[in-house]
């Protein structure tokens, strides 16, 4: 072929040769006519292509014994030309090697048939690519060990499932990114264990439904933090054991109903703070003080003042939903000293706005529920039958 030309062959196939007893005509592209090359396996746009490379030893033969129709049937290999492996070392071993174009590097298939070494070996110099137009099944018998030593991707139209009978390791990271819905079935028991830190982040609602138990073990802080509402169900018994000390604030009203009794009991004392009175019970007795201390003094129940808060469904909408406005309720209930309420007594409600509105406690001593749009402060004041002709006279 051409002086610095690995490969030289025309739009056939077909190669020129330098004939042994040609003594005229050099290595050259001009040293023969074109010469056929016998392939193993030849279609019209099928079959098996090598190329024989410049320099190559190959077997001429003459069709019909003509001159004038050389063929090439073969190629061998000689003292310059040597084979791949190291024989006779290598006997056992079936090779198809390549050679990279004016490289030195090889794509090389070999099958070892060594007894108890048997192995197909694949070689790729650079890129590797599989086209499978439909299914693809691989069956692994023993170990699979894959080695990636930079990144890997994996694209998948529509399911996956990964069946692990034992253990699923990975030795550094891993990401995964699924495109739409992912579903995981667990048929028997799970266990997931992170020796270093775990954050969930959930950007839109988050549900969890436990069947049966559920415990969780916090063995260092556990901070909870709700910026909305939070309800708390529990259609059970519920019950609190702080070992150490227990602080609670809050900012706004507190309302505790019980529907059966309550019992506040404490080794030490329990003290009851409003403004600049307070009552101590102890085991010495009860301390009550106060700048002024009334007890059955006849007179109504004070004069309850509350900070509406919103109603607890209401609560639960969407805080955004302006054709929903959030409303706030309020209803106050009146007892004497002995928990007697003050049924179908008289009142008067004033609003932070001026206004007022006159109506009666109901039998349990309830008054009517004020609902308003807006959180504000509501005083209500009883009218006792005993003075009620009495012009201005009003308790509070």
């Amino acid at each position: 072929g051409p002086k610095g030309e690995e490969i030289f062959c025309d739009e056939h196939g077909r190669v020129r040769v330098k004939f042994h007893w040609d003594r005229y005509h050099g290595m050259t592209e001009e040293s023969s006519c074109w010469i056929r090359v016998s392939q193993a396996w030849a279609g019209a746009g099928f079959g098996n292509l090598a190329i024989p490379r410049v320099g190559q030893e190959v077997i001429v033969d003459f069709l019909n014994g003509d001159p004038d129709q050389p063929i090439v049937t073969g190629r061998t290999y000689h003292e310059d030309n040597r084979s791949p492996g190291d024989l006779p070392g290598t006997k056992t071993q079936m090779t198809i090697r390549s050679k990279t174009y004016k490289g030195s590097g090889f794509n090389e298939l070999r099958f070892e048939d060594a007894t108890g070494g048997e192995q197909v070996y694949i070689h790729v110099q650079k890129n590797m690519d599989t086209e499978v137009l439909h299914d693809r099944t691989t069956d692994v018998k023993h170990d699979h060990t894959e080695t990636i030593g930079n990144n890997q991707k994996i694209t998948v139209g529509l399911g996956q499932t990964v069946t692990v009978g034992k253990e699923n390791a990975g030795g550094h990271d891993q990401t995964i990114t699924v495109a739409h819905d992912r579903s995981i079935t667990v048929r028997n028991d799970q266990t997931l264990k992170v020796t270093n830190d775990r954050r969930v982040n959930v950007s839109h609602d988050d549900g969890l439904y436990v069947k049966n138990d559920r415990k969780v073990t916090v063995e260092g802080k556990q901070e909870h933090k709700t910026t909305g509402n939070h309800v708390s169900l529990v259609e059970g018994k519920h019950s609190l054991e702080v070992k150490g000390d227990l602080a609670e604030k809050v900012s706004g009203a507190l309302g505790i109903k019980v529907d059966g009794d309550i019992v506040l009991e404490s080794s030490s004392q329990i003290s009851l703070k409003a403004g600049g009175s307070f009552v101590v019970i102890h085991s010495g007795g009860v301390d009550i003080v106060g700048p002024k201390i009334n007890l059955n003094g006849g007179g109504g129940p004070g004069t309850p003042v509350s900070t509406l808060q919103p109603v607890v469904l209401e609560a639960l909408e969407d805080e955004n939903d302006d054709e929903n406005p959030e409303k706030y309720t309020l209803q106050f209930h009146f007892t004497d000293d002995d928990g007697i309420p003050y049924s179908e007594t008289r009142y008067i409600a004033f609003f932070e706005d001026g206004t007022q509105t006159r109506g009666e406690t109901d039998e349990d001593g309830y008054t009517e529920t004020f609902t308003t749009d807006s959180e504000q402060t509501i005083k209500v004041r009883l009218l006792h039958q005993s003075i009620d002709m009495i012009e201005g006279g009003v308790y509070e």
